[in-house]
């Protein structure tokens, strides 16, 4: 059965939420304001998800997609709304997680780069794109948002022709490495498509560690402010190299002293610039591969590397770095999508660390961190939207804590 309905606030995820509801209903590509024919397509106990059967009443921030591909492509999920108003909708729900916690939010700063033609890093399924919800292959051939590198490659070699498996490709004009073939990409080696026994799909074991070899064939190196920096495209990286060259010095503006601490701190990225106002730069992260690029980037610089999680580190390594190093004078923090460990939260509340730059690619885990970190006595000076995702719902934020 059918019904109309007015959409309302927009949340994480692309969704709004229908108004005047007797529970949540969560509608697909919608804009808050408009009127919509629904159908429940899936009824839960505290809410229900609806397929979108129509605009009623559109909204004036409504646009027409320009990806043949959309709704279908796992990818893109705003394309429907004028550029400029997505920003608007993500500051917004940014800005409602805060609240939710508690926190007195300042206003928020978006820092953004064109809406399209930004996206560096792909994963291609046998040579194709995963469609939404779904195990099929979608084989595009051009995708809107990919960098020009990438479109050439897309263009250049039919889906049939490319590798099977799960491949990551990074292309960008950034990339210093060119290695043989196309012009500034890099396609990693194929994962190890999943084996089946008697009817029964067992997980494939990762050719190596990631990002281990230095001579890998997956291995990349982008400039970024001047800076050289090597990363291995198999694994994660920044897809929005223009965005996050504008993000890097918001990242060590007013920054300098003794000691800095990177924890969650990948290949170095944010070392590589922090090295150069502080004496000592201590890096933390949990994957070793990533612990051999960041010594490869910070390369004469005085660093000390720790490939651990960031529990362990708080549990057996930071007491030894305060002692052998003296205290800390600001901390750079990037965790993944869950947020800080907990033993991090309750270390960094009891440092005393007079300033922290938080960056998160959860709405919700940054929140929840920083009221936390708030109940210990730090303030949270500003707040930056990095809008490295347009044409999505996915938000970075960094925020600026004092103590």
């Amino acid at each position: 059965m059918s019904m109309e309905v007015i959409a309302g606030k927009m949340i994480f995820g692309g969704d709004c939420i229908a108004e005047n509801s007797e529970k949540k209903i969560f509608i697909p590509y919608t804009i808050p304001g408009e009127k919509v024919q629904i159908e429940i397509e899936k009824d839960f106990k505290d809410y229900s998800t609806a397929k979108n059967l129509g605009i009623i009443e559109k909204s004036r921030y409504r646009t027409e997609p320009f990806c043949p591909y959309y709704g279908k492509c796992g990818g893109c999920s705003l394309q429907h709304i004028d550029p400029e108003y997505q920003k608007i909708l993500r500051a917004q729900i940014l800005r409602d997680a805060f609240l939710r916690e508690g926190i007195t939010v300042p206003e928020i700063q978006v820092i953004s780069s064109p809406d399209r033609g930004y996206r560096a890093r792909f994963q291609l399924h046998d040579g194709g794109l995963m469609e939404k919800r779904s195990s099929e292959i979608i084989p595009i051939s051009h995708c809107p948002c990919a960098t020009e590198e990438v479109n050439r490659y897309l263009k250049e070699i039919p889906p049939n022709e490319r590798p099977r498996g799960r491949v990551h490709i990074f292309g960008s004009k950034y990339i210093t490495s060119v290695p043989d073939g196309f012009d500034k990409i890099v396609i990693s080696k194929p994962e190890t498509p999943p084996v089946r026994t008697k009817g029964k799909k067992q997980k494939a074991a990762k050719p190596r560690h990631e990002g281990t070899s230095p001579d890998s064939e997956s291995l990349c190196t982008v400039s970024l402010l001047g800076k050289s920096i090597t990363f291995d495209a198999q694994g994660f990286f920044q897809s929005n190299l223009e965005a996050l060259e504008k993000t890097i010095p918001l990242i060590t503006e007013g920054l300098s002293g003794k000691n800095v601490l990177d924890t969650y701190s990948g290949a170095g990225t944010f070392s590589v610039f922090l090295a150069d106002r502080f004496e000592n730069t201590i890096l933390v992260e949990h994957n070793k591969g990533a612990v051999v690029y960041a010594e490869q980037n910070l390369a004469g610089k005085k660093h000390k590397s720790f490939g651990v999680s960031g529990d362990v580190w708080v549990k057996y390594h930071a007491e030894t770095c305060r002692k052998e190093l003296g205290a800390f004078d600001a901390v750079v923090i990037d965790p993944p999508r869950s947020g800080m460990e907990k033993s991090v939260r309750s270390w960094l509340k009891s440092s005393d660390i007079p300033v922290i730059r938080s960056l998160s690619c959860d709405p919700a885990t940054h929140a929840r961190d920083i009221q936390e970190l708030a109940s210990a006595g730090y303030k949270l000076k500003k707040l930056f939207l990095l809008d490295f995702y347009p044409q999505t719902s996915h938000i970075e934020s960094l925020g600026y804590l004092e103590k």
